[in-house]
């Protein structure tokens, strides 16, 4: 144990001085090497030897550091030595010192930019994980062996699992599963995409896997140290606690939910990106009120709106409609940034009393949509573009003449003529101006109607079944039923009537009986339906098609991306299923049946000749025999 004598004599004269040591008082012991000697007693089988206990936290651990005179095992050494960190603010073992000497956190070092280097492959500066002679490479361009994964089947770069022996691809390394033996949600080490197993199930020999020394949870083969779960629970009382070390009532909810999630690691990739920290600190210490109001002092970034809708998901903050409230804001912005005074006054009665008035007024209860914000928003662009265009050439909507707005739309350097229109019919209503800026009637579909190619999809989706079940039921929603994509994203479970011998779903006043198969599937997306959200969501989403951030269903603009990779363009397809339907059926049960209001089924019913009050006026005047 010892290469020296001299060593031997220290270590004997320490256990003569206290033969306690070797009882249970060994964290009072002066010299590492009585420790060591303590572990290999023991691993020896000695019954006398007892291994000693860490005055921190009172396991029996191993030693790592000597804190006041007694030994601490690595943890508590941890916590002693904890400080907050000079960029993400977290309070934990500094890592290092920068160059000021202020302490930085593990999480920091990493992905701090003198620590990356410029990747040989990519290009991009990333942790070096490997060197070449030709230079470093990141973790994703590291050369691996083409091989077949035995677990999905694909022919692509793998590696050898120590668990099976046989190569499992990087996919699968990362992939999460109900296990198809004990029915246990976690990593896979076996079986197949179809049919995959936990590493338990995989192999059942206990003596081939390590224990997390903290909870004792088995399934690792590599690390040594506290599993993900208890890595993410230290994490979460660093950031969540106050100052006076006690997590806030309103952040208890996030702090379970977090901390249950069925893939802890995902949780701690996100809490170690330096925005999502430092947010979440400041809302723990209270430097920053734990409001909407004090969010939206912020940038509006991504990292802020999804930590904005997990806080929302896990009951922290109240929820609201962030599309709204975006717009709001954006108003509120556009208008300060006026120079005019004037122009500042009759914007903010245009955008606030007309434009957002009328979109709430058309909402009710509902929130508003991306499409429906983004319409607003650009009435308001087009109304700032016209009068930036009439200051600049010294006009007001008094002074202005007709032939000054048809020379602004002549121009072909100004933009959102159409989106104008409303403002200057406003404008004229209000009797601000004596311009004129008429409006387009539709005069019917622009597409060309192919009937041929929407049976071809619908066929396609109703009896394909390697397609994904909720892009089926989205496709023939569309196809069927002549609904937008914007529509169908914002279905809910409410919407679905599942009993026991039939279908309805509901979408618009008078629900609709779904045939077979398409009932069958939308039983199938009501059962599995999951949306992308690992964080902030246990699957208690009331979306049909939950999206990729907590509490919200998926956008309108990626739902139409998955549509369109099935060969479906969702205008084209329900602007002809429209024009059949109104073909057949009067309009008032379109508006009924599908939603749609009843002026615009008037205007498709005329479009497509089937006009029922031309065909009720015609019945009423033949002659009975």
């Amino acid at each position: 144990m010892f290469s020296q004598r001299i060593h031997l004599l220290r270590l004997a004269w320490a256990i003569e001085d206290n033969p306690s040591l070797l009882t249970g008082a060994g964290a009072q012991a002066p010299l590492a090497g009585v420790l060591r000697l303590i572990d290999e007693l023991h691993e020896a089988g000695a019954q006398a030897i007892t291994r000693p206990a860490c005055p921190g936290c009172r396991r029996v651990i191993r030693m790592h550091r000597r804190i006041g005179g007694q030994w601490h095992c690595r943890n508590c050494v941890a916590k002693f030595r904890a400080l907050p960190c000079s960029r993400c603010g977290v309070v934990r073992e500094p890592a290092i010192r920068d160059e000021h000497g202020q302490p930085l956190c593990p999480y920091c070092l990493i992905i701090d930019p003198a620590n990356q280097e410029a990747c040989r492959s990519c290009g991009r500066h990333r942790p070096v994980s490997v060197r070449t002679p030709d230079g470093p490479l990141c973790a994703t361009c590291r050369p691996t062996k083409t091989m077949t994964c035995a677990i999905c089947g694909r022919q692509t770069p793998c590696v050898i699992s120590k668990t099976t022996g046989q190569p499992w691809c990087r996919a699968c390394t990362k992939r999460w599963a109900r296990c198809s033996s004990c029915d246990e949600a976690g990593p896979i080490y076996g079986g197949t995409r179809a049919e995959p197993l936990c590493g338990a199930c995989t192999r059942p020999d206990t003596s081939f896997w390590r224990a997390c020394p903290t909870c004792g949870h088995t399934g690792r083969v590599h690390q040594s140290g506290p599993c993900a779960r208890c890595t993410l629970d230290q994490r979460l009382q660093e950031l969540l606690r106050d100052n006076t070390g006690q997590t806030r009532p309103e952040l208890q909810p996030l702090h379970r939910n977090l901390l249950t999630v069925e893939q802890p690691a995902t949780v701690l990739v996100w809490l170690g990106k330096n925005t999502a920290a430092s947010l979440v600190r400041e809302l723990a210490t209270g430097s920053r009120p734990l409001t909407h109001a004090a969010l939206d002092e912020l940038a509006d970034t991504k990292p802020l709106r999804h930590l904005r809708s997990v806080l929302v998901a896990t009951g922290a903050l109240p929820a609201r409609d962030e599309h709204l409230a975006r717009l709001e804001r954006w108003i509120t912005r556009t208008i300060a940034e006026r120079p005019d005074p004037d122009q500042q006054q009759l914007l903010h009665r245009y955008a606030v009393w007309h434009v957002l008035r009328r979109l709430r007024r058309r909402l009710g209860d509902t929130h508003a949509s991306y499409h429906q914000a983004a319409g607003a928003q650009q009435h308001v662009k087009a109304a700032a573009i016209l009068l930036d265009w009439l200051a600049a050439h010294n006009l007001t909507l008094v002074t202005t003449t007709q032939g000054d707005l048809e020379a602004w739309l002549a121009d072909e350097e100004t933009t959102h003529h159409s989106a104008a229109g409303n403002f200057v019919r406003w404008a004229s209503k209000q009797k601000l101006t004596n311009l004129d800026f008429p409006t387009v009637r539709w005069s019917g579909p622009s597409v060309v109607i192919d009937t041929e190619t929407r049976w071809d999809h619908a066929r396609q989706l109703l009896h394909d079944d390697t397609l994904k079940p909720e892009d089926r039921v989205a496709g023939l929603l569309v196809l069927l039923y002549t609904q937008w994509p914007a529509t169908i994203s914002r279905l809910t479970l409410d919407h679905v009537d599942a009993a026991e011998h039939e279908v309805r779903i509901r979408l618009g006043h008078e629900p609709v009986i779904l045939p077979e198969p398409l009932a069958t599937l939308v039983r199938q997306v009501v059962a599995t339906r999951r949306g992308h959200a690992t964080i902030g969501d246990h699957g208690s989403s009331p979306w049909l098609f939950p999206g990729g951030q907590p509490g919200r269903p998926i956008s309108a603009y990626r739902l139409g991306q998955r549509l369109h990779q099935l060969g479906i363009r969702p205008g084209q397809a329900r602007s002809t299923a429209l024009f059949q339907l109104a073909t057949d059926l009067p309009a008032a049960l379109l508006a009924r049946m599908l939603g749609i209001h009843i002026d615009v089924a008037v205007a498709w019913q005329r479009a497509s000749s089937g006009d029922w009050a031309n065909y009720a006026a015609h019945v009423s005047r033949r002659i009975d025999p």
